[in-house]
């Protein structure tokens, strides 16, 4: 029996590898990628799993962040073409946009609705 990990033609087990290395890209330590994934602190284990391939949860909730993560990476490298050290950077970074905080503390703290408000702070900035 085959067992399908993909969703929408996306292989989860891509999505999760990828996830990983956008996080050590942004510098992110594991208690910061297990929050914006969703998931409790105590989850540690679960970041080895995705490193090597385990595929995303095939759950509404992580797919969307999922999403929005790789949007905000998208956003970045469109913003900052030129200077990927900034577009790395940026997620940790305090940022007046947002009281202060970085958007990975903004993330943290509103879940999922704070991952909404830092893609579309990013899609207002790349309009203009």
């Amino acid at each position: 029996m085959q067992t399908d990990h993909s969703t929408h033609g996306v292989d989860r087990s891509k999505i999760s590898v990828m996830l990983m290395k956008l996080f050590d890209h942004w510098g992110l330590n594991s208690t910061q990628m297990l929050g914006l994934l969703g998931y409790s602190p105590t989850n540690r284990g679960l970041l080895s799993d995705y490193r090597s391939g385990k595929p995303l949860a095939n759950d509404r909730d992580k797919l969307e962040r999922a999403g929005i993560l790789l949007g905000i990476h998208k956003s970045l490298r469109l913003l900052f073409p030129h200077n990927r050290q900034l577009a790395y950077t940026w997620m940790t970074q305090a940022n007046r946009a947002f009281g202060g905080l970085s958007p990975v503390t903004v993330a943290e703290k509103y879940g999922i609705m704070g991952l909404h408000q830092v893609r579309s702070y990013l899609d207002v900035q790349r309009g203009r």
